[in-house]
């Protein structure tokens, strides 16, 4: 029997950790790993001092790698609406306050678009992931996802998390959030660069 390969994933997001260990277990390549969570050591997360999604991703994969002396996968994720110029972006987590719910981002996502019309609440959900073999790594894999859909006037559904219950998925004609896990993972941001990512770890 071959040793069990352990990977951390280099979240604090419990939402995050429940979908890409779901999807993880359910790939043939990757449903012998151990799929363990930051939290499991005892380390404080990187400060994400970068300004793309990119930069973020390899950030916290890095200084996950160091602490743990573990391969690391990270997701740097977020929605960018156009009639924001973008943001929410890379503070999608902290739009509203370094210590922000779900409910205090989206509260403030929907008085910044109040009044807008239906066709200028596009958005798009985005994914980075990124594994590193080591905090050396001079090669890391990088992968990207991007969902598009746009901003509903107030909350529906009560699954998901993040914006899911304001992210209007037209193909559905459903949220985010009333979408079940396996129809979200296979339309996701983080589901196509999870999808990307297997493959590469595949070859």
């Amino acid at each position: 029997m071959k040793p069990q390969k352990t990977l951390v994933l280099a979240t604090g997001n419990a939402g995050k950790v429940a979908e890409l260990r779901h999807m993880l277990s359910r790939t043939k390549a990757t449903a012998d790993w151990q799929v363990r969570p930051q939290s499991d050591w005892d380390f404080t997360e990187a400060d994400e001092t970068g300004t793309t999604f990119v930069e973020n991703a390899i950030i916290k994969a890095r200084h996950a790698c160091q602490q743990t002396g573990l391969p690391a996968i990270a997701d740097d994720s977020g929605l960018a609406v156009a009639a924001l110029n973008g943001a929410p972006g890379v503070y999608s987590a902290r739009y509203a306050g370094s210590n922000a719910t779900d409910s205090d981002n989206i509260n403030k996502l929907l008085q910044a678009l109040e009044g807008a019309e239906e066709h200028q609440r596009q958005a798009s959900f985005h994914c980075v992931l990124v594994y590193m073999q080591s905090a050396e790594d001079p090669t890391p894999i990088i992968c990207q996802g991007r969902w598009d859909g746009r901003i509903l006037t107030k909350p529906v559904g009560e699954h998901g998390f993040g914006y899911d219950p304001v992210f209007w998925v037209e193909e559905k004609n459903a949220s985010a959030a009333q979408l079940d896990k396996t129809e979200k993972q296979a339309l996701s941001h983080r589901g196509q660069a999870l999808k990307q990512l297997i493959e590469q770890l595949t070859k």
